[in-house]
């Protein structure tokens, strides 16, 4: 896993968001790479039902029960544990409960990315709130049949600064690509810009790929 690559890429299905899709397909990912489109919603622009189980993260959970034992005080502890396992991981964090100061449960959860597949599926992705184009899926399902790598969505809703930002370090990212629209001076100053805000904010390489559609 240490030599696995996993490369975002920033995807807001506009046409700069395009371009850099395009770029980084072409010129960063390779084979035996996790390819991660990281998608942001606006808060609350999503069906209610199951979409809010995912709440801010946009993983689907499995429900499990898992058997732990521990010892206490010199004697074996047996117990059922519900807990929370994703569908599909690139990663995983370490959860560890204590008593009186000592460690006695220790286990990993892994988070759980939307698959290619199902991106491509407007039924589910309904119940995300986002609609995939066209020229997103063609680029993506053309990716995945040319190379070996893995190519998976993670969709957040919220502030686009600050989801990318931590999808880069939850994730986390080995690198980013995002788009420029471009903005002019008095835009950008009004609505902020996401790639220089990612880029001085993020603790990965970022690459922008600027659109080169011009006026303001």
């Amino acid at each position: 896993m240490e030599h696995e690559r996993r490369v975002g890429v920033a995807v807001d299905f506009s046409p700069c968001s395009h371009k850099a899709l395009k770029w980084a397909v072409e010129n960063v990912v390779r084979d035996g790479d996790h390819l991660i489109i990281v998608t942001v919603r606006p808060e609350g622009n999503y069906e209610e039902g199951e979409a809010q189980l995912w709440a801010t993260t946009g993983s689907r959970i499995l429900s499990a029960s898992i058997s732990l034992g521990f010892i206490s005080f010199g004697c074996f502890c047996f117990f059922d544990l519900d807990c929370a396992i994703c569908e599909i991981g690139v990663w995983s964090v370490s959860i560890r409960a204590s008593k009186t100061g000592f460690t006695f449960l220790s286990c990993s959860i892994s988070m759980a990315f939307v698959p290619l597949s199902e991106f491509c599926d407007p039924v589910v992705m309904k119940k995300y709130g986002v609609k995939p184009d066209p020229e997103t899926l063609d680029i993506l399902t053309t990716v995945a049949r040319q190379k070996e790598i893995v190519v998976v969505v993670k969709i957040y809703w919220g502030d686009p600064r600050e989801k990318i930002c931590e999808a880069i370090d939850n994730i986390p990212l080995s690198c980013l690509v995002i788009g420029s629209r471009g903005l002019g001076k008095l835009k950008r100053a009004l609505l902020g810009s996401v790639s220089a805000h990612v880029v001085n904010t993020a603790s990965c390489p970022v690459t922008v790929v600027k659109n080169t559609v011009h006026g303001s």
